[in-house]
C-alpha cells in the first residue's frame, strides 16, 4: 500500500469511528475500536495500543452479544459483526477474503478430485436438494504441515465466491474452561446464520481423545459440545476442519465428518510445478537448475520448497551468483544419500535436462565416461543472456 493510499485508509477509517461515535449506538463504536486494533497492530502499534486502552476502558458491555448475533446490515460491513471473546474484545474468527484471486493448490489429481466434487455439490447444492439428495456438509484435512490444506479450504471458498472463516484458537480458547465453550457456541451459531464457511484449524487442539487422562472433565465436556455442533450443522453452509495429528483427535469426530482428505508430501512431480510457480518471473534464469531442485528438496513440503526458492531468488539477485552455484549446495546434500545405482540414476536424469556433465560429475559422483556412454555428449551451457535479462527486469 503506497503512503497516499495508507492516509486515505487512516482518514476513512477514523470519519466512519466519528460518524458511530454520534450514532444511537455505543456498541458500535467498540466494534469499530476493536477492528482498528486489528488493522493497525502491525504498522502502526504505538496508535493500536492507545486504541486497545479506549476500548478497555469503555463501560458498554450489555448489548455485546444481542448486537453480534444479528446479521442486520452496519456501516462497517459483515466483518465488524463477527463475534467477539466478551472480556477481551479480541474477534473469535480470523478471515482469508481471497475473493480478488487466488493461485490454485497444488495437489495430486486424486485430491484434486476430491476437492473439485465439493466444490460442484455446493455450487448445485438447490438443484441436490430438490432431489432430496444432500450436498457435501463438511470434511476433515489431515496431513503434515505445509502441504496445502489451509490452501485448499481458501480455495474452496474462493471457488465459492466467500470468504474463509477460522476459527482464531488463541482467542476461543480462554483461561476460563466455561467461557471456551461460550466462545465455541458463539462461532458456531454465527457461521451456521450466515451460511458460512468456517474452519477449523488444528482441531485437535479442541477435540481431543476424550480417553486421554491428562485432560480434565471440562476439556472433555468441550469435544461433546463440539460433537453436537457438527451433528447439527445445516447443509447451508460448509463445514472444514484440518488437523496435523489425526491420532489425537476423538474417533468420535471422524465419523460426523462426510468425507476425510488425506495431504501427504509431494510428489515430485508436484514439487516441481511448484518450483516453477515460485520462481515467477525468475523461472527463465533457473530453467536448467530446476530439475536439480526438485530432486534435492523431494519429499520437503510445499510451504518450505517455498521459503528455498524465495531465498534463491533473493540471493541470485543481490549477490549477482550463478543459479547453478545456489543450487549445487541443496543438490549436493541430496545426492550424498544415495548409494552408487540411485546417483547413476540420478546422473543419467540430469543428463537429460540438458545439464553439463562436469557439473553432473561434481554432483553425483559419476565419472563422465560413464555418463556420456549412456547420455552422449555433453551439451553446450547456455543462458547466461537470459540470466543477464532475468537480473535486469527483477531490478
Amino acid at each position: 500500500m503506497s503512503k497516499t493510499d495508507e492516509i486515505s485508509q487512516i482518514e476513512d477509517d477514523f470519519a466512519t469511528l466519528a460518524a458511530l461515535a454520534v450514532g444511537p449506538t455505543p456498541e458500535s463504536v467498540r466494534l469499530m475500536l476493536a477492528k482498528l486494533v486489528r488493522r493497525y497492530r502491525i504498522t502502526h502499534p504505538a496508535l493500536a495500543g492507545r486504541l486497545g486502552d479506549a476500548l478497555r476502558t469503555s463501560q458498554t458491555r450489555t448489548a455485546g452479544h444481542a448486537v453480534l448475533r444479528k446479521a442486520s446490515t452496519s456501516l462497517m460491513g459483515n466483518e465488524d459483526q463477527l463475534p467477539v471473546d466478551a472480556d477481551s474484545r479480541n474477534s473469535l474468527i480470523r478471515i482469508f477474503d481471497d475473493l480478488g484471486g487466488l493461485d490454485a493448490p497444488l495437489l495430486t489429481p486424486e485430491l484434486q478430485q476430491g476437492i473439485d466434487a465439493i466444490v460442484r455439490e455446493r455450487k448445485n447444492r438447490k438443484r441436490l436438494e430438490s432431489h432430496g439428495i444432500p450436498p457435501t456438509r463438511s470434511a476433515i484435512l489431515v496431513g503434515p504441515p505445509g502441504v496445502g490444506k489451509t490452501l485448499s479450504a481458501r480455495w474452496i471458498a474462493f471457488q465459492l465466491g466467500k470468504p474463509l472463516w477460522v476459527l482464531d484458537l488463541t482467542t476461543v480458547m480462554s483461561s476460563l474452561l466455561g467461557k471456551t465453550g461460550s466462545n465455541l457456541r458463539a462461532v458456531f451459531d454465527h457461521a451456521k446464520a450466515n451460511e458460512a464457511i468456517l474452519l477449523l484449524d488444528e482441531v485437535d487442539a479442541i477435540a481431543k481423545r476424550r480417553s486421554d487422562e491428562a485432560d480434565v472433565g471440562e476439556l472433555k465436556r468441550l469435544v461433546t459440545a463440539i460433537l453436537q455442533e457438527v451433528d447439527a450443522w445445516p447443509a447451508t453452509g460448509l463445514l472444514l476442519a484440518a488437523t496435523n495429528h489425526p491420532e489425537l483427535v476423538d474417533p468420535a469426530l471422524w465419523r460426523r465428518f462426510d468425507h476425510t482428505f488425506r495431504f501427504d508430501t509431494p510428489v515430485p512431480e508436484l514439487t516441481e510445478a511448484a518450483i516453477r510457480r515460485f520462481f515467477r518471473g525468475s523461472q527463465e534464469a533457473f530453467e536448467e537448475v530446476i530439475p536439480l531442485l526438485s530432486l534435492a528438496l523431494e519429499g520437503v513440503s510445499l510451504s518450505d520448497v517455498e521459503k528455498v526458492v524465495a531465498s534463491l531468488r533473493r540471493r541470485a539477485l543481490l549477490e549477482n551468483t550463478d543459479p547453478v552455484d545456489l543450487a549445487m549446495p541443496l543438490a549436493t546434500e541430496f545426492a550424498h544419500k544415495l548409494d552408487k545405482k540411485q546417483r547413476l540414476v540420478l546422473a543419467l536424469r540430469l543428463a537429460k535436462s540438458l545439464l553439463p556433465h562436469e557439473t553432473i560429475r561434481a554432483l553425483t559422483g559419476v565419472s563422465r565416461d560413464t555418463i556420456r556412454k549412456y547420455a552422449g555428449p555433453s551439451p553446450v551451457r547456455a543462458g547466461r543472456e537470459r540470466r543477464n535479462e532475468w537480473q535486469l527486469d527483477s531490478s
